[in-house]
């Protein structure tokens, strides 16, 4: 199955008060683990490619390239949009000319007349090439690849000026934040959340910084129009600690255990864990079928 834009997925996932996951890539083992994970529960997935993670990854062409080769040998029929998350100007168009089926741009730290300009270009762009674009109000609090956000809550206003420029999806901050949350977050605002839906209508929301909002929360954001849900850290940690557990216990001394397809494959096994619990809570496990 080719790759697909994300409009369609998630006008589904409002309508069926469930919320599509994306899940951010890192390399070829994230990749496999994500999409195998997808095809196994028939859900459709979203491939999150940070500019960061793009470089490190060789280039925009080089992450199509292996997203559309592992779709292809590895029978992949569910819907895959190949997503740029957090994209600059340039990023953007840079992936729009490698070949993302999927675009975020992330104009929240601009002033928002900058922010509805920049938008607007890339909406008529997007929308020539049957590309799904993703645009940010209010900024997401953390740090993910040197665009740090305080987390600070969305204007409902703003958030109407970017939805009536004719982005598919919505990223409002609503308190959410990349990475570990500390010990005194405050939560999400549902309050934000509620305004927000009310002004923008039928636009899908996104939820930013999936890792560590607890479960009841993450349900209610769904209930109030969340459709896409991004998660990188969890899946990051939990790669981490296989590894890790896989080493301690000698694993990589023994045999062949050195060889980098069996020293990779637990973090691989870990990352498919997770993206499982995730797609659970979300609801979207059988929606592709």
């Amino acid at each position: 199955m080719p790759l697909v834009n994300a409009k369609d997925m998630l006008t589904k996932a409002m309508e069926g008060k469930y919320a599509v996951g994306q899940f951010n890539i890192n390399n070829l083992e994230w990749t496999k683990s994500i999409l195998l994970t997808a095809e196994e529960l028939k859900a459709p997935v979203i491939l999150g490619v940070s500019e960061g993670a793009g470089k490190y990854m060789c280039g925009y062409k080089t992450v199509v390239g292996m997203v559309k080769g592992m779709i292809e040998e590895l029978n992949i029929t569910v819907p895959v949009a190949l997503h740029l998350d957090h994209g600059s100007f340039e990023g953007a168009k840079a992936c729009i000319n490698a070949g993302f089926s999927s675009i975020m741009f992330d104009g929240s730290h601009y002033p928002i007349e900058e922010n509805i300009e920049k938008t607007k270009a890339l909406v008529n762009t997007c929308e020539v090439l049957g590309l799904s674009l993703e645009a940010e109000v209010g900024s997401i609090g953390g740090e993910e690849d040197g665009v740090i956000g305080a987390g600070e809550c969305a204007d409902p206003n703003e958030c109407k000026m970017i939805a009536d420029l004719g982005v598919t999806m919505l990223a409002a901050g609503i308190g959410n934040i990349h990475g570990k949350y500390p010990e005194n977050w405050q939560g999400l605002s549902f309050e934000t959340l509620e305004a927000v839906k009310n002004t923008v209508g039928d636009v899908p929301l996104v939820l930013h910084g999936g890792t560590g909002i607890p479960a009841d929360m993450i349900k209610k954001a769904i209930s109030l129009g969340v459709a896409k849900i991004n998660v990188n850290t969890e899946c990051q940690l939990a790669f981490q600690a296989a590894t890790r557990e896989y080493i301690e216990a000698g694993k990589d001394q023994q045999g062949k255990g050195f060889d980098p397809r069996k020293l990779l494959a637990p973090g691989a096994e870990a990352i498919k864990a997770t993206v499982k619990e995730k797609m659970e809570l979300f609801g979207c496990i059988g929606k592709a079928e």
